[in-house]
């Protein structure tokens, strides 16, 4: 066998170990555990309840109760967000050492991995909830302006999932 020869299948084998546990741990959803304002406001696709917000703030005219915790929100979405990509770091160092030995053992990865989604996912939910909570404290007006955004970014999805079925139907 050539070097050339051995140092493809070395490659070949680390592209599919790490397409392997990356598929097999769902990191790639991981990486954003807190979307939203820490994104810039009205990040585009989705219908997490920031992402709303934030592109409607302009428009809620917040009272100062609601302002400072609209602040104290978007620090703990940029936090949050901040130990997730951390966090992920685990997953490449982990990944990283597995592939320098001669027989990388996945479901260690795959364990790394998997505590990380876990970590991840309590992340999220932490910060989706203040969001809820700051949304709570929203007048009838507020929530109705909440409200028509929401049913616009559903339309919208409604139509491109009608484009997409109609672009797979006509065989791509």
């Amino acid at each position: 066998m050539t070097a050339r020869t051995s140092e493809r299948r070395t490659w070949r084998m680390a592209a599919f170990a790490a397409t392997a546990v990356l598929a097999l741990a769902g990191v790639a959803a991981v990486a954003q555990p807190a979307g939203g304002p820490g994104h810039g406001p009205g990040h585009p696709g989705g219908m997490e309840v920031e992402q709303i917000l934030g592109a409607v703030k302009g428009q809620l005219n917040l009272n100062t109760s609601q302002q400072l915790m609209w602040d104290n929100v978007v620090a703990q979405t940029r936090t949050a967000h901040a130990t997730g990509r951390a966090n992920m770091q685990k997953v490449h160092d982990a990944m990283t050492a597995e592939l320098a030995k001669p027989e990388p053992d996945l479901a260690a990865v795959a364990a790394v991995a998997d505590g990380v989604h876990a970590g991840n996912q309590a992340l999220r939910q932490g910060v989706r909830n203040q969001w809820l909570q700051l949304y709570a404290t929203l007048s009838a007006e507020q929530k109705a302006v909440v409200r028509d955004a929401l049913a616009k970014q559903l339309a919208r999805m409604e139509t491109m999932g009608a484009r997409m079925r109609e672009h797979m139907h006509q065989g791509g």
